[in-house]
């Protein structure tokens, strides 16, 4: 009978010390509720796992690399004044021009090439239409590249000049057309003159806003070469950045 007593006892206090932390536990639990709007329960589970968007081929970690740079840079990242220049960029691409563009060729499905009149900046019917395909184009990426240059006919100075003006034809076109707030805070501007990163002949591919007579052309005498990338080079390569930066 005593045995039997002490396990009785034993179990009440089990059951009395189970009652009082279930008890305590349901206050706390409440309290939290109100004071945060949370239950405990939901904060002790984990998250469950979501994987992340794929990245897309183009991205390689070079490009990243070089793209982490130029926004650093070139004020897309921490503010600051927004855009650089070829001596600028060269020194902070810290790649050679060739290199600069090889990692950029893999956007020939996404990237246009909007094309200027010698010593001109203002956009054409036909560029003002590529334009506003590729900013609609966005896709989730966060920041949009505009890389203009310039032919080989006039002074480094003034092709510097005129690159300037026809990166800052895109940004006053879409600040007009989008009025989008944001806009400056996703528009990367780099103006190369003809100092650097020249484009070649394989940008011919591209998706160009009007037709290169010579890039048509099988055969080309070098004349012909000269002008087509003259043609190429008086141009602003515009494209929206897929990668995760």
């Amino acid at each position: 009978m005593k045995i039997a007593w002490i396990l009785n006892a034993v179990v009440m206090i089990v059951l009395l010390v189970a009652l009082g932390t279930g008890t305590r536990s349901m206050v706390l639990a409440a309290a939290h509720r109100l004071e945060t709007g949370e239950s405990l329960e939901g904060q002790k589970k984990p998250a469950p796992l979501i994987a992340s968007k794929a990245e897309v081929a183009y991205c390689t970690d070079e490009l990243k690399t070089v793209l982490r740079r130029v926004l650093t840079n070139c004020g897309l990242i921490g503010g600051g004044r927004r855009g650089c220049q070829p001596n600028e960029l060269r020194n902070v691409a810290q790649i050679s021009d060739t290199d600069f563009n090889a990692l950029f060729k893999p956007l020939d499905k996404r990237a246009g090439i909007i094309l200027f009149d010698p010593e001109k900046d203002e956009l054409d019917p036909g560029a003002k239409a590529m334009l506003e395909k590729a900013w609609a184009d966005q896709r989730g990426a966060t920041y949009f590249f505009v890389v203009a240059r310039a032919s080989t006919d006039d002074t480094t100075e003034k092709n510097r000049m005129y690159s300037h003006k026809r990166a800052n034809s895109v940004l006053f076109y879409l600040q007009e057309r989008f009025k989008d707030p944001e806009l400056e805070q996703k528009l990367g501007l780099l103006w190369l003159g003809e100092e650097y990163a020249q484009l070649d002949q394989q940008f011919c591919n591209w998706n160009l806003s009007r037709s290169v007579p010579e890039c048509a052309q099988a055969q080309r005498t070098k004349g012909e070469d000269t002008q087509m990338l003259k043609e190429l080079n008086r141009s602003a390569v515009i494209s929206w950045i897929d990668c995760r930066l």
